[in-house]
């Protein structure tokens, strides 16, 4: 496994090993032990989640507030997302800074996100097929977000706006200046 350090300390990309020949490919997804010491830290993934989107739908930015708080590791297992995570950890230097990485079923790359980041996606092709890891279970009191478009943060989601889908629910969310936070 390959781990690439991002601008913001804690938040990682990661490139399995990829064996391939003839008859497909084959990777170790996840593995807790070289996980917990590439990133000198424990993670205990108890939950797993999957979505279907179809192109232009931008999921997010959501967070659960501590004390149900989520790490999560995702992936793409069919094509294509730009997935962001947000730093809301309140004395972190990067507080309010984002990291976008393009995911998908060709590079099988993964995301690895602390405690304490919002995080969101759009859809690159057609459709796509995301899986995630959970620290923790789903708490709707726990539920949090910011807006995708919020003007602070100037995330270019890659998607033309007139192409751009979202819930009613993630049209509401605050802005990060108005936005609910404990980490």
């Amino acid at each position: 496994m390959n781990l690439i350090k991002t601008k913001i300390r804690d938040l990682i990309i990661m490139e399995p090993r990829v064996f391939t020949d003839d008859r497909g490919y084959f990777f170790e997804s996840y593995s807790k032990k070289p996980l917990d010491n590439l990133t000198g830290k424990e993670y205990n993934f108890i939950q797993d989640n999957e979505s279907k989107s179809s192109y232009g739908v931008i999921r997010g930015l959501h967070y659960q507030l501590a004390p149900y708080s989520q790490a999560k590791l995702v992936r793409v297992l069919e094509g294509r997302v730009y997935d962001v995570a947000v730093d809301l950890r309140k004395n972190s230097p990067t507080f309010g800074e984002w990291v976008g990485v393009e995911l998908s079923g060709d590079n099988k790359r993964q995301f690895l996100i602390p405690k304490g980041f919002a995080h969101g996606f759009s859809v690159l092709s057609e459709t796509a097929v995301f899986a995630y890891k959970c620290d923790e279970y789903y708490h709707p009191e726990a539920e949090a977000g910011i807006i995708y478009n919020d003007p602070s943060l100037n995330i270019d989601w890659k998607i033309p706006e007139k192409d751009e889908k979202f819930s009613e629910k993630d049209k509401l969310l605050p802005e990060l200046k108005n936005a609910k936070m404990n980490f």
